[in-house]
C-alpha cells in the first residue's frame, strides 16, 4: 500500500486510490507477509516468534507457496518470479535457492521458478557496511574526519567475500566509535531517502486525495490507521488484531553474506539486483561492492535507460545478472518513482535490458 499495490491509502487513514503503476498491471502478484508475526501474518504456536531467523523462514515460504498452488492449480505452470527488497536480500535467494533444490527432489507440485529481483538488497555485510559509509561521505553527509577514521579503523575483511573468513577489525573500538559519529552526522533526515522531506506530523487530514506521482513520507501513517480499521480487518477476513508494520521476533540465523547462493542462482535462473540511488540505508554503492565481490564478466556496458521520455537509472549486463539503478529513488523504489519502478520491473519480466531509447 506504500509501493507496488494496486491501491495507496489517502491521507484520511479510511479510503483509498489507485496506483496506475502497480506491478499487477504485468503480472499476478502474490504479497506474503514473512515471517510468522510480521502484519497480519501468525502462528498458532506462539514460541514460532521467538525461534525464527533465515532458514525457517525459507521453508515457511515454501510451505505457504506449495499450499497456495495446491489450492489455485490453475497457476502451477505459470512461470514464478520473486522479488524483495532490503533484507529480502536473505530472504529472496534463499527461498529461491530452496525452491531450487527441492523441485530437483520431489514429485509433488514444482514451482516454475524463472527468476528473481532484490531492490537495495543486503546481501553480504562487510560490502553494504563499507558501502553505507562510503555513500554517506560522497553524499555530504559525513565529515573528511569521519570518514578517514572508518577507513583506517575499519576492517572490511578482504575482497573476496565468497572465500573469506570475516578478520577481526584492525580497531573494532574505535571503528565503532566512528561509525557512530557518521550516523550522528546525518541530523533529522530520512536515511532511506536522503532528499526526501520528513513527515512533520502523524495526524490524519480529511477529505484529501493522494496522488502516486508524489512522494508522502507520512503515507505508513495512512497505512497503520486504514488496516486497523474493524471493517477492513473484517472485509479481508483477518481477526481482530493490531497491525503494524513491523513486529519483533527472535531471529535465530543471519549468515554474513548470501553472495554464494546469488552466484549458484544465476546460473539456473534469471538474477536481477536493482538499486535507487537516493537510498543511504542500503546505497548503491552496497549493492556495487557486492557484486564486485562476484568478479563477474561484462556483456553490455554501463548505460542509461528511459521510462516516459527521461533517464530513468543506468543498468549494466553481466553475464550471470542485472543490475540497474533507479534514479531519484530511495531505499522502497517504487514509493519515490512508481512509474520508473514499473518499466523495470516490467523489462525484468520479459528478460531484456530496460529501454535504451527514450520511451513515451
Amino acid at each position: 500500500m506504500q509501493e507496488l499495490g494496486p491501491f495507496r491509502v489517502n491521507s484520511d487513514g479510511k479510503t483509498l486510490y489507485r496506483n496506475e503503476y502497480a506491478w499487477n498491471n504485468v503480472a499476478n502478484v502474490i504479497f506474503l507477509e514473512s515471517p510468522a508475526g510480521v502484519g497480519f501474518s501468525y502462528s498458532k504456536n506462539s514460541t514460532d516468534y521467538t525461534n525464527v531467523g533465515d532458514k525457517k523462514t525459507a521453508q515457511d515460504s515454501y510451505i505457504f507457496l506449495i499450499n497456495w498452488l495446491e489450492r489455485f492449480p490453475q497457476y502451477k505452470t505459470r512461470d514464478f518470479y520473486i522479488t524483495g527488497e532490503s533484507y529480502a536480500g536473505h530472504y529472496v535467494p534463499q527461498l529461491a535457492y530452496y525452491i531450487l533444490a527441492i523441485n530437483k527432489n520431489t514429485t509433488q507440485t514444482v514451482i516454475n521458478l524463472k527468476g528473481i529481483a532484490i531492490g537495495n538488497a543486503w546481501v553480504d555485510d562487510d560490502a553494504c557496511t563499507k558501502g553505507l559509509f562510503d555513500y554517506l561521505w560522497t553524499h555530504a553527509l559525513n565529515s573528511d574526519e569521519t570518514n578517514e577514521g572508518i577507513n583506517k579503523y575499519c576492517n572490511f575483511a578482504s575482497e573476496d567475500s565468497l572465500t573469506k573468513k570475516a578478520d577481526a577489525d584492525d580497531n573494532p573500538i574505535q571503528c565503532g566509535k566512528y561509525q557512530n559519529q557518521g550516523l550522528q552526522e546525518l541530523g533529522n533526515i530520512n536515511l532511506y531517502g536522503i532528499y526526501a522531506p520528513p513527515c512533520y506530523t502523524s495526524a490524519l487530514k480529511s477529505g484529501s486525495t493522494g496522488n502516486v506521482k508524489n512522494y508522502d513520507p507520512c503515507a505508513e501513517y495512512y497505512v497503520n490507521s486504514y488496516l486497523n480499521l474493524a471493517k477492513v480487518q473484517a472485509a479481508l477476513h483477518i481477526k481482530a488484531t493490531n497491525w503494524s508494520g513491523c513486529s519483533n521476533v527472535g531471529w535465530t540465523d543471519s549468515p554474513t553474506t548470501i553472495l554464494p547462493e546469488i552466484q549458484h542462482l544465476a546460473k539456473e535462473i534469471r538474477v536481477w539486483i536493482y538499486s535507487g540511488d537516493t537510498d543511504g540505508r542500503v546505497p548503491v554503492t552496497s549493492s556495487r561492492y557486492s557484486i564486485n565481490n562476484l568478479k563477474l564478466r561484462v556483456e553490455t556496458a554501463w548505460q542509461p535507460w528511459y521510462s516516459n521520455s527521461e533517464v530513468g537509472g543506468y543498468v549494466v549486463g553481466y553475464k550471470e545478472l542485472i543490475f540497474a539503478t533507479v534514479r531519484g529513488a530511495g531505499h522502497t523504489v517504487p514509493s519515490y518513482q512508481p512509474e520508473r519502478a514499473l518499466t523495470m520491473i516490467t523489462s525484468f519480466l520479459q528478460g531484456k535490458l530496460p529501454p535504451g531509447k527514450p520511451t513515451s
